[in-house]
């Protein structure tokens, strides 16, 4: 039968300050008037083959004592509420991992009080540890692991690697208890065992009812969980198990430190989220957007430098004539412009056309001082100064009060970083002005076009001896000396117009 221990309660009255306890004492009403002698729920002993399976019940029997003694009409919702006290561990089924309720014979046991979430359970790694090797020890078919619980064996064992001895040495000891005990109080305590961590340690994609919200959680006067040993106190420090070490008195607040916490979760409201899908979205466009430039997936044009002996992607990444894909890179992002050279150089005779350059050359002239030895830093800034940002500056540019006054306590102590707020301000508005403009303007996209041309243009002299060796071979078998000449004629008018 089912152990009727009493209900612990943490130390400090912790217990009673969990966020879920009004929803565990409902459920522990229920579960109360489910075991009376006389109304609750009939326990059985269910004999099978060459076996006995003590104190069990099936699920049609939770789900009829539901709708008759909780007044539900539903059986759907009468199966929903036996699904969630499932889910806690007030029973569970005798043959899975999964802890939900079924409306058929499978057959189900009581919790033991002692393992009720209402205790405030919060047992460690260790712990853990000392369970999944017991059960390695007992050769029994209806205790073999499960593949993630044999997956966390091998994980806990490299965690604890260095007192792993220990914890064989405690679940040794354990092992040897149980062998004493009754054979059917043994079947019992092992499945109530396996239920707890069951809840604790759920089964990949179920849902851990262990966790509390976060919301309940901030109304809690002392946050801090009890740390209790599922098997009883230890005494050897080495096992860093919990026990039922009190926890620590929380001190009232401060006028101050209410302040700061107000300002932290305001600042955190304030914050820009984003749902999943649209960063997976986001993710894959970026990933498409790029797939042609990973040379891991999209082979190099004419060769991959880091596997042959070929320099030419090098050269032509380096050339002041970039190609089509170089100049079609341009219009992913205002980034991809600046950081090529022959990019910037468009992107500023574009401004001087404009006659709105003086940003990117304060932008490109910032990023110099950067790179500068430090002594001659002071100066350069102080140059950058006289030219963009002084009164009466030849190069004036447009910058907020804010960023120019910072500025300007930063330029009395220059270092490499006194700009960085104007800097940073004069990117967002080329990002957002004067970049769309360029990627939108006709210089680029004749740039883009022309570059189109170049590569077909370059693609078929590439070819040309290799379409001239095809046909010589093919048209050599068949024809005679006349023909092919008239053959390689045909091939080299036909280059000589598409080079025009």
């Amino acid at each position: 039968m089912a152990q009727t221990n009493s209900v612990g309660q943490g130390s400090n009255g912790v217990a009673d300050e969990s966020p879920n306890m009004i929803v565990y004492r409902k459920m522990e009403d229920v579960i109360a008037r489910m075991q009376d002698e006389k109304n609750g729920i009939p326990i059985r002993t269910v004999k099978s083959f060459l076996s006995k399976i003590p104190s069990v019940f099936s699920g049609s029997d939770i789900v009829q004592w539901m709708i008759k003694n909780l007044n539900i009409d539903d059986q759907v919702e009468a199966l929903h509420i036996g699904t969630l006290m499932a889910a806690h561990g007030y029973f569970f089924p005798i043959s899975d991992h999964v802890l939900t309720l079924k409306d058929d014979g499978t057959f189900y046991r009581f919790q033991t009080p002692y393992f009720w979430p209402s205790n405030c359970w919060e047992p460690e790694n260790t712990d853990y540890a000392v369970y999944l090797c017991k059960r390695t020890m007992q050769n029994k078919a209806r205790l073999e692991l499960a593949d993630y619980e044999a997956e966390s064996l091998a994980r806990l064992q490299r965690a604890f690697a260095r007192k792993w001895e220990f914890i064989f040495m405690q679940a040794e000891a354990q092992a040897k208890v149980d062998k004493k005990r009754d054979k059917i109080e043994r079947k019992i305590l092992d499945s109530q065992e396996r239920a707890f961590w069951d809840v604790h340690r759920p089964v990949p994609g179920c849902v851990n009812t262990t966790e509390v919200d976060i919301k309940k959680s901030s109304r809690m006067k002392n946050p801090h969980k009890t740390r209790k040993s599922v098997y009883g106190p230890q005494n050897d420090v080495r096992t860093h198990s919990p026990t039922h070490t009190p926890a620590p008195e929380a001190k009232p607040a401060t006028e101050e430190e209410l302040q700061d916490q107000i300002t932290y979760w305001g600042g955190q409201l304030d914050r820009h989220r984003l749902k999943m899908s649209k960063v997976a979205e986001s993710l894959l466009a970026y990933t498409e957007q790029y797939v042609e430039y990973d040379p891991f997936i999209t082979p190099t044009d004419p060769s991959n430098p880091w596997i042959s002996d070929d320099t030419t992607v090098w050269e032509l990444e380096a050339s002041k004539e970039p190609g089509q894909q170089r100049v079609k890179r341009w219009a992913f992002g205002i980034n991809e412009v600046l950081k090529d050279q022959v990019g910037r150089e468009q992107f500023l005779k574009f401004l001087e056309s404009e006659f709105s350059s003086e940003n990117l050359r304060f932008w490109l002239a910032v990023q110099e001082v950067k790179k500068r030895p430090i002594r001659e830093v002071p100066t350069r800034v102080q140059e950058i100064w006289q030219e963009f940002l002084a009164s009466g500056a030849p190069s004036a540019i447009n910058v907020d009060s804010k960023s120019y006054d910072k500025t300007t306590q930063n330029v009395k102590d220059p270092g490499r970083y006194a700009f960085e707020d104007a800097q940073d301000h004069i990117f967002k508005l080329m990002k957002s002005d004067s970049y769309s403009r360029f990627i939108r303007s006709s210089a680029y996209q004749e740039l883009l076009q022309a570059k189109k041309k170049v590569r077909s243009s370059k693609f078929l002299n590439a070819n040309y001896k290799l379409i001239s060796k095809v046909l010589a071979n093919r048209l050599g078998q068949y024809l005679p000396n006349l023909i092919l000449h008239q053959s390689f004629v045909l091939v080299i008018q036909c280059n000589s117009q598409c080079e025009e």
